[in-house]
């Protein structure tokens, strides 16, 4: 992780999306497991949470195996994964605790902004996706927005996924009710299943909704739609009426 006062690089705080919770926990500290495979990133990484009050680092673990058995013990609020780990993949393992351990809020810290490792992240339901480039208040901010909730991508990726999309396609069609609050679950990184159990709807209900919100504001992805949707305003908003999206 870096810092400003080290690289004299700033950027634009981290777009988060979704509705603050850390009231659940109560005044308890935020449980965090670091799963890297650089030793070096790990310690760096618990030095730097050890100055803060609310975060305590319960667990690390070197591979992704191991960083399963890790969160299987310790069941922690948050857990920071690297993409690229030895035996599991840092995606493999973030699918693994989604499906498995639906509590600990997974965060993707890579130090690649490859497009396809996000969208595949994505697509698993993480909570957030950061660089490593991510400054230590970036990181400390981010840990406690997903472990109240709020769903955290990297700013310089999503500025980079909003550009793919400017001048492709014409105005977004109108989002109805149910598609706007499909919208707004897909934004916290939830997976068609978790959107499903959420709203009350069958899966494959939901994949309908999620192409039709993929169609009407003309991106590809689910990458794109929660970019997309950051970007102009269209999650951490009650009561979406249905009108189209605005576009500037």
């Amino acid at each position: 992780m870096s810092d400003h006062a080290s690289t004299g690089y700033e950027r634009p705080e981290t777009a988060a999306a979704g509705t603050d919770r850390s009231a659940d926990r109560g005044s308890r500290p935020i449980r965090v497991v670091i799963v890297d495979d650089h030793t070096l990133v790990r310690e760096g990484t618990i030095q730097l949470f050890e100055q803060e009050a609310e975060v305590e680092v319960v667990g690390q673990a070197g591979s992704g195996e191991e960083g399963l058995t890790v969160l299987q013990s310790l069941h922690p609020d948050v857990a920071l994964v690297d993409v690229h780990l030895p035996k599991m993949s840092g995606l493999d393992l973030a699918r693994t605790v989604v499906s498995e351990l639906p509590d600990v809020k997974v965060v993707i810290v890579s130090a690649y902004d490859d497009y396809a490792y996000l969208t595949e992240a994505l697509e698993i339901g993480v909570a957030g996706y950061l660089l490593k480039t991510a400054t230590t208040r970036e990181l400390v901010d981010a840990v406690r927005a997903v472990a109240g909730g709020v769903f955290v991508l990297d700013q310089a990726l999503s500025s980079r996924l909003t550009r793919r999309r400017t001048g492709t396609a014409a105005a977004p069609t109108a989002l109805t009710r149910r598609e706007s609050e499909v919208l707004s679950v897909l934004a916290r990184g939830r997976s068609n299943q978790q959107i499903a159990a959420e709203l009350g709807l069958g899966q494959r209900t939901v994949e309908g909704h999620v192409s039709s919100v993929l169609a009407k504001l003309g991106v590809a992805s689910r990458a794109e739609a929660v970019a997309y949707a950051l970007g102009h305003g269209l999650v951490g908003h009650e009561g979406h009426d249905g009108s189209a999206p605005k576009t500037g």
